[in-house]
């Protein structure tokens, strides 16, 4: 059982999702605006935020932002936008995943069991390390405490990057498809590439390399991806 904050103002939307998740035994708070949204956040604990992004009173993009400056609880995006290049910008503003409307409640059900493993505590070989700091030239990755240094310097992280860069640090030198990056970063059987690869600019962007000149991580075209120390 979750706790669940559903931000959407359209009232049959909001009550139809409403419905659904108590029945599947989660607990629900809803609201219609961004700004109840953030005072929702502000004062209530949610493990997951289900955010639609046509707001009467701010776009959903700009409470996404907002919502990131003051909780990394997952946020689930809920939009009748397809456009690719939006898609892309909402996952570089810190959204845990999406979905384009309408879409079936067993849809909604499963893209929330997969942020909620991710989120967890629960199994995953992103957490197989947990007894010993990993080190990779000048990285230094402790799962247990959930820090990352780079030359001594910290590594300003969020969940999701610090997975990447722990499970691929744990395998250094390897190279690991994406299809098991899904598999055990994501905890998800299937997903599109674009997501590795924002992730993957993400992290690049704080190990202070690009793709064209990688450091760390690598990039085999239709390979996968590796992480190994500088030569």
């Amino acid at each position: 059982m979750a706790s669940v904050l559903v931000v959407e103002d359209d009232q049959f939307v909001r009550s139809a999702l409403i419905r659904h998740l108590t029945e599947a035994s989660h607990t629900v708070r809803s609201v219609g605006t961004a700004l109840e949204a953030l005072r929702e956040v502000a004062h209530f604990r949610f493990d997951v935020v289900i955010l639609d992004l046509g707001l009467p009173d701010l776009d959903g993009s700009e409470a996404l932002k907002m919502l990131r400056g003051i909780t990394d609880v997952p946020v689930i995006i809920a939009t009748a936008r397809d456009d690719e290049a939006e898609i892309v910008r909402l996952l570089n503003d810190g959204a845990d995943d999406y979905l384009t409307k309408p879409f079936s409640v067993e849809h909604l059900s499963a893209r929330m069991a997969a942020v909620l493993r991710r989120a967890g505590a629960g199994g995953g070989a992103a957490e197989a390390p947990l007894s010993r700091v990993i080190q990779v030239g000048g990285l230094s990755i402790d799962p247990l405490r959930r820090q990352a240094q780079l030359d001594g310097t910290a590594l300003d992280l969020t969940r999701r990057e610090f997975d990447l860069l722990a499970f691929l640090a744990g395998r250094p030198g390897v190279v690991v498809p994406r299809k098991e990056l899904l598999a055990e970063v994501w905890q998800q059987s299937y997903g599109d590439d674009q997501t590795i690869d924002v992730h993957l600019s993400w992290l690049r962007r704080k190990l202070g390399e690009t793709a064209a000149k990688p450091r760390y991580l690598h990039t085999l075209r239709g390979v996968g991806v590796k992480l190994e120390p500088p030569q």
